[in-house]
C-alpha cells in the first residue's frame, strides 16, 4: 500500500506539475430512491459533465460505472478484467511507478474505490485527495473546464492480488467453515444491516457479519477521521490487524471506505467481497441472516 494514503490540496498544488504525478477525478453518485416502505433502488452514475465544466487541471476523467468495471458481469460495476483496467490506466497517462492522486467530489468512496482497484492490480503508488474535487475549489485554487487533452500513452500492467478480492463462492465456504482468524464486515447503514430496510430482492445481512458503516469513517466535515480516532473506532468494532478482514457493502464501493481506513492504519490483511450484497441478496442459494 502508498506509504501516504491521502495528500492535502496543498500538497497537491505543489506536485500538480511533477511528471510521475497523475490526477484521476472519479467523481460519481449513487442516486436512492424508495420504491415501497423501507425499500429503495440505486442509479449508478458518474459525472463526466461536471468534470467537463470544472476539474482540476491536467486531471483526466474515470467514469467508475463504465470505465474500470467488467461490461459482461452479470452484477453491476464488477471490478474490470486485467486487460480492460490496463488499458484504462494507459490511457491516461498512468505508468507502473505514477503516483495516482484519486479524486472525488470530497475524497470519499469513488476515491477509495479507485485505490482499491489499483492496489488490486498491483499499483502501490496511489493517494485520495483530502477534501475532494469541492476542497480544491473552496480554496479558489486553479481549475480547468472542457476536455484535457490526451496524455502519452502510459505503460500500466495489471498484476493481479488475488487476495484483495473475495468472491462469493469463497465467502459461502467461510460461512460454512469458520476461521477466527477471519473477520467480514458489513459497510452499509444500520437498517440495511439489520433488515429495517432492503436493496436488492432481500434484506438482512451475509451471516457473521458485524457492522461498520462507511459514515462511522468521516468526521462531522465529511472528512476521514484523523488517525487516534479512527484507531478507536477500528478497536471498537474488534478489527484487529492480526486478523483478516473482509469487506462488503452493495456494490463493493462503500466497503472500500473500510478497508482504505484501515490501510491508514497499518492494517495489511485486507479484502473486498466486491459483488456485496448486490450479488448475495439476489442469489436464493446463499444464506442471509437478520434482526
Amino acid at each position: 500500500m502508498s506509504e501516504d494514503l491521502i495528500v492535502s490540496t496543498a500538497w497537491l498544488a505543489a506536485h500538480l506539475d511533477d511528471p510521475g504525478v497523475r490526477v484521476l477525478d472519479i467523481r460519481g453518485k449513487v442516486l436512492r430512491r424508495e420504491t415501497a416502505p423501507g425499500v429503495e433502488e440505486a442509479d449508478y452514475l458518474g459525472c463526466p459533465e461536471e468534470f467537463a465544466q470544472c476539474h482540476i487541471p491536467g486531471a483526466q476523467y474515470v467514469d467508475w460505472t463504465r470505465d474500470i468495471i467488467d461490461p459482461d458481469d452479470p452484477v453491476p460495476v464488477q471490478v474490470a478484467g486485467p486487460e480492460r483496467f490496463a488499458e484504462a490506466m494507459r490511457t491516461r497517462g498512468v505508468n507502473d511507478d505514477t503516483h495516482v492522486i484519486a479524486v472525488d467530489h470530497a475524497g470519499g468512496q469513488f476515491a477509495t474505490r479507485l485505490w482499491w482497484a489499483l492496489a488490486y492490480y498491483g499499483h502501490d503508488r496511489t493517494s485520495v485527495l483530502e477534501g475532494g474535487f469541492q476542497a480544491w475549489a473552496a480554496e479558489g485554487r486553479p481549475v480547468a473546464s472542457g476536455q484535457t487533452a490526451t496524455p502519452a500513452p502510459g505503460s500500466f500492467h495489471a498484476r493481479v492480488r488475488p487476495e484483495l478480492r473475495v468472491t462469493a463462492v469463497e465467502l459461502l465456504e467461510r460461512i460454512k467453515h469458520p476461521d477466527p482468524g477471519e473477520i467480514l464486515v458489513d459497510a452499509r447503514d444500520i437498517g440495511q444491516f439489520t433488515a429495517a430496510k432492503r436493496r436488492g430482492p432481500r434484506g438482512g445481512r451475509i451471516p457473521g457479519a458485524l457492522g461498520a458503516a462507511r459514515e462511522l469513517f468521516f468526521d462531522a466535515q465529511g472528512r476521514f477521521l484523523p488517525l487516534d480516532d479512527l484507531r478507536a473506532l477500528a478497536s471498537q468494532h474488534g478489527l484487529d490487524p492480526s486478523r483478516r478482514i473482509t469487506a462488503y457493502c452493495n456494490g463493493g464501493v462503500a466497503a472500500t471506505v473500510v478497508l482504505f481506513n484501515l490501510a491508514r492504519l497499518g492494517f495489511k490483511n485486507l479484502a473486498n467481497y466486491d459483488g456485496s450484497w448486490n450479488e448475495w441478496s439476489a442469489r436464493l442459494d446463499l444464506p442471509i441472516e437478520h434482526d
